[in-house]
């Protein structure tokens, strides 16, 4: 009887040990970029001697400046915001198409209902990267004629483009979470007289709060992270696409490099240390679907 109770803690504990050592080198990553972008010189080990704190390079960097010499100076914080404007645009559309999909796919039973939800999950097994050229044509095709529409129709474009990309999972996800919700409740809605788009608004919407958070999470990091569609169809430079600049200027100095990093890097790294409950019901809501 004592092995039967120990062995499954003998098991969590194995589990954990091999999460905690398969995380470490990650962990460490995480740790010596934080810790160069504090100090004068790159760090490459733990060594107490390698360290020498200064607060230089985040000066440098909400100065524009990446490098000792040469490099890109600009307005770090018109590029944070315009990193900001494709993330939430990303994650607005994302978060209200999968909404609505997610429910009807859940809920209303139509002809080519099967082959829809089959589609989007080929749709996801696509890479951004394979469908960029049809993306670039189809943006050629309806590039705008007045230059003064060029720089808002490509931030329309990218948001547009990226947020297509997320869709498909999410959409899965979204029914995942519908498809746990009894159908006692909707029932109740549509016998007292309200429509289906009231019923998805007033009474399904907020019994699935973790799930669009988590949706529109992933459409912010998505937007957030992007750099093959934003540099490819963005007139103006985001936080990824500033810092690849600066990466290929002559002189770079890697510190800077660091903190300029760390800096793109925090919204993901806060969002993976305080979301863990949030992501493990977007998963299961999603497997249950």
């Amino acid at each position: 009887m004592r092995d039967v109770e120990t062995r499954p803690r003998r098991n969590e504990w194995f589990i954990i040990v091999a999460i905690i050592l398969v995380s470490l080198p990650l962990i460490l990553s995480f740790l010596l970029l934080i810790l160069s972008s504090f100090s004068e010189d790159m760090i490459t080990n733990l060594s107490p001697n390698s360290f020498r704190p200064t607060i230089e390079n985040w000066i440098n960097v909400f100065q524009g400046k990446l490098a000792i010499t040469g490099g890109i100076r600009q307005n770090i914080l018109k590029i944070t915001f315009n990193t900001l404007i494709v993330a939430l645009g990303v994650s607005g559309i994302v978060t209200l198409i999968s909404t609505l999909a997610g429910y009807s796919l859940s809920r209303m039973k139509f002809q080519g209902r099967k082959l829809m939800m089959l589609l989007l999950l080929m749709l996801h097994a696509f890479p951004g990267v394979a469908l960029i050229v049809g993306v670039y044509l189809f943006y050629r095709l309806t590039f705008p004629q007045d230059p003064s529409m060029v720089r808002l129709y490509s931030f329309f474009y990218v948001v547009l483009a990226r947020a297509a990309l997320e869709i498909p999972m999410s959409v899965w996800l979204m029914k995942g979470f519908f498809d746990t919700i009894p159908w006692e409740f909707e029932w109740s809605g549509i016998i007292d007289g309200a429509s289906r788009i009231k019923v998805w608004r007033k009474i399904m919407l907020p019994l699935i709060k973790p799930g669009i958070l988590a949706v529109a999470l992933f459409g912010f990091l998505a937007g957030w992270q992007d750099l093959i569609y934003v540099r490819t169809f963005l007139i103006d430079k985001t936080l990824a696409t500033f810092i690849e600049a600066n990466i290929e200027a002559e002189y770079s100095h890697m510190p800077l490099i660091a903190a300029a990093g760390t800096l793109y890097l925090l919204p993901t790294i806060i969002f993976f240390l305080t979301a863990q409950q949030l992501l493990l019901q977007g998963y299961s809501g999603g497997i249950k679907g």
